[in-house]
C-alpha cells in the first residue's frame, strides 16, 4: 500500500514540496488536501500515524472529565493547533483554553498565550516529539501546563508538568497512576482508571 493511500489520498497525490526555509505556520491552512491533523514543527509538516484504541479513549476521557471540572472562564477541545510561532503549529491531544479565545467555527488555531494545559497523549510514532520537543517548545511559548499521558498496561499514566516563567522550562510535579488528582491550575480530579469505562 502506497504512503499516500495510508493517509486516505490517492495513489497519484503529489505531497506539497517545502518553500526555501521551510512551511509556515500560516501555509498550513493554505496547503490542499493535507491529512487530518498534520503539525508543523520547525517548518516541516508532520503526519500522524492511524490512531490506537488507546489514544482514543484516553483522548475522550480528558476531554469529557475536563468539561466538566474546568471554571467557567475555561473551556476544552481536541486536536486544534496552536500557533507557538512563525514555524511551529503543533496540534495538543487536548486543550485548555480561554472561553473568550472562541473566534467562531471557522477558527483552525489559538494563541499560546490563550492556553492553559496542553495535554499530549504519546502514541509510538510520536515518543521523541511528545516527550521531548513539543513540550520543549510549549515552555517556551509560555504555556503555564502540560501533562504527558502514557500508556500502561492498557492504562494512561499522567506526568504533571508546570512552567517555570523564569527559565521558560517544565518542572515536573508529579506522576500519576489511577487517579489523577489537583488543585492546580484549578481543582481536577479523573480516575484514570475509567478509560474504557462507557458511560
Amino acid at each position: 500500500m502506497s504512503a499516500a493511500r495510508d493517509y486516505g489520498l490517492d495513489d497519484d497525490y503529489e505531497w506539497p514540496r517545502p518553500p526555501v526555509g521551510g512551511w509556515t505556520a500560516d501555509d498550513l491552512d493554505e496547503l490542499p488536501n493535507l491529512p487530518p491533523h498534520t503539525e508543523l514543527i520547525d517548518g516541516s509538516l508532520v503526519l500522524v500515524s492511524p490512531q490506537t484504541r488507546f489514544h482514543a479513549r484516553a483522548l475522550y476521557l480528558f476531554e469529557s472529565a475536563l468539561l466538566g471540572q474546568v471554571p467557567g472562564e475555561w473551556d476544552v477541545i481536541r486536536e486544534m493547533t496552536v500557533k507557538l510561532d512563525k514555524r511551529n503549529r503543533p496540534e495538543p491531544d487536548v486543550l485548555v483554553m480561554r472561553a473568550d479565545a472562541d473566534a467562531g467555527p471557522r477558527q483552525t488555531w489559538f494563541r499560546p498565550e490563550d492556553v492553559l494545559i496542553a495535554v499530549e497523549v504519546v502514541s509510538e510514532d510520536s515518543e521523541d516529539r511528545d516527550r521531548e520537543v513539543k513540550p520543549r517548545k510549549y515552555a517556551q511559548a509560555g504555556i503555564r501546563h502540560f501533562w504527558r499521558v502514557e500508556e500502561n498496561d492498557g492504562l494512561p499514566v499522567v506526568y504533571v508538568h508546570e512552567l517555570d516563567p523564569a527559565t521558560r522550562t517544565y518542572g515536573l510535579t508529579g506522576i500519576f497512576h489511577n487517579r489523577l488528582k489537583l488543585t492546580v491550575p484549578f481543582p481536577v480530579d479523573i480516575d484514570l482508571t475509567a478509560i474504557d469505562r462507557r458511560r
